[in-house]
C-alpha cells in the first residue's frame, strides 16, 4: 500500500526529506503522499523512513491504495529505471 499523512500532521517538515522517491510534498494544509511515487520505501530501506521520522505518528497506509509487496517492488524499479533514463 501507499501511504497517507492524516489530518493530525503538523507540518514539522522531517518527513519531505527522508523520502528517497520524492512523494511527500507540501499540501495546502498539511503535507501528502504522491501514492504513484510511494513504495514505502520498498528498495531503498527495510522501513518506511517518513513513518520512523514522524513525531506525531500520522502516517498510516492508505486504504485506497492497497498494493502487495511485489507491485511495490514493480513500482520501485519502474521509478529507477524512469531516473536512469533522464
Amino acid at each position: 500500500m501507499a501511504l497517507i499523512i492524516t489530518d493530525e500532521c503538523i507540518n514539522c517538515d522531517v518527513c519531505e526529506p527522508e523520502c528517497p522517491n520524492g512523494a511527500i510534498s507540501q499540501g495546502e494544509e498539511i503535507y501528502k503522499i504522491d501514492p504513484s511515487l510511494c513504495t514505502e520505501c520498498m528498495g531503498h530501506y527495510n522501513e518506511p523512513q517518513c513513518i520512523e521520522v514522524c513525531p506525531v505518528d500520522c502516517i498510516t497506509t492508505n486504504p485506497a491504495m492497497v498494493e502487495s509487496k511485489e507491485q511495490l517492488q514493480a513500482k520501485y524499479l519502474s521509478l529507477i529505471s524512469d531516473k536512469s533514463s533522464s
